[in-house]
């Protein structure tokens, strides 16, 4: 488990991060959401013991990260693209990453066969594309095996097949009973991989909850077509519905679609659509943070 607990960050007069706690469970997947600024990387940062906390108190299994007896075994991290020596290869880089981190240097090709590497393995990373760089960067979290991944924009430079593997590999992941948590800008590419959402604003975390629960709590719209538009508004505004239109359609608030279905047979009203639309994780995000 990650634990934040009231962690705060200062430069100076300004509180970089204010006071968040939030925790990241096994066996799940947590996106970590902010704008740019919002304190996200910082946060970040000192859970890897990279920064100092000004207080409050980061830990990684009930320790903190200096304290764990064997990090890059315990927790892989991608929090900067090119880290690797452009003259070294991809090959030489992991070789010695496991080096460093007291790793069977067996483990190199295999992952880089894993990330999709295989092929340019004696290749000069300097030579590697932006989305090569990261597949290496999560080869380089991989290495040891971690029960904990702690990714911050891991899908920068991937194109759509290399984001789809990212995302197949980080599910696997926590279905294997390990941690995830991951920063991204892509919300509509994190909504398919996601189980929590912590949601960070001007340093502070504005909620922490269930995918599930911060989709039911920005409301379920309904896509509604009939014969008689008209009559049904009416009919959906009686039974206390917030109800819109785009042009086409009815959008209607606060019913189910069963609701919506008895309501348009007491009206008499034939349905040619009645379709279930669950909030946008990007609207939801941004209502939330907006005025922050």
């Amino acid at each position: 488990m990650i634990q934040a607990l009231a962690l705060t960050k200062t430069y100076g007069q300004v509180r970089a991060v204010n006071e968040a706690t939030f925790t990241a469970s096994p066996g799940r997947v947590t996106g970590f959401l902010g704008l740019n600024g919002s304190g996200k990387t910082t946060t970040l940062r000192m859970l890897l013991g990279l920064i100092r906390a000004t207080s409050g108190q980061a830990l990684i299994k009930n320790r903190r990260y200096r304290d764990l007896k064997h990090p890059l075994r315990q927790v892989g991290a991608v929090l900067e693209q090119g880290l690797s020596h452009p003259g070294q290869t991809g090959r030489a880089h992991l070789a010695t990453q496991a080096l460093l981190a007291r790793v069977d240097r067996s483990r190199v090709d295999p992952l880089l066969d894993r990330v999709g590497l295989a092929h340019a393995a004696d290749r000069r990373t300097g030579d590697y594309s932006l989305g090569m760089r990261q597949r290496l960067s999560v080869a380089t979290a991989l290495l040891g095996d971690p029960e904990i991944l702690v990714l911050d924009e891991p899908a920068n430079g991937l194109d759509p097949e290399g984001v789809a593997w990212l995302r197949q590999l980080l599910r696997d992941h926590a279905d294997a009973g390990g941690t995830v948590l991951i920063s991204s800008h892509l919300l509509a590419e994190l909504a398919q991989l996601i189980d929590d959402v912590v949601i960070i604003a001007g340093g502070r975390v504005v909620r922490e909850s269930s995918l599930a629960e911060l989709s039911a709590g920005g409301g379920r719209r309904l896509r509604v077509r009939g014969r008689d538009p008209r009559r049904l508004w009416y009919a959906f505004q009686d039974a206390g519905a917030d109800v819109t239109t785009d042009g086409h359609a009815l959008e209607v608030s606060g019913l189910s679609p069963e609701d919506v279905g008895e309501i348009a047979f007491h009206a008499r009203v034939p349905l040619y659509e009645l379709s279930s639309e669950a909030p946008n994780l990007e609207k939801v995000f941004l209502d939330l943070v907006s005025d922050r």
